[in-house]
């Protein structure tokens, strides 16, 4: 089946979902150690916030990551559906 037909099904979805929520949270999670190992540890969050999401740095921060889950929800979905 193609990948458009695949995307008219509604398990599709499903599938979709189940795959590109948890990846997303497991990319931010590690993203913000990797960004903010010391400030988090220390209990710094304004400096986590600062580094991370102040002054429209949020937009950049969350932008790329759904952009990456989404295509990997996407990818991993339509190759596992028959």
């Amino acid at each position: 089946m193609k990948f458009t037909e695949k995307i008219k099904h509604p398990e599709f979805w499903r599938n979709f979902t189940r795959i590109a929520i948890p990846f997303f949270i497991i990319v931010i999670v590690f993203s913000l150690l990797w960004n903010s190992w010391s400030q988090i540890f220390s209990g710094d969050f304004a400096a986590v916030a600062e580094t991370n999401f102040n002054d429209g740095k949020w937009k950049t921060f969350f932008g790329v990551k759904i952009v990456v889950c989404v295509i990997y929800g996407l990818y991993v979905t339509n190759k596992n559906m028959k």
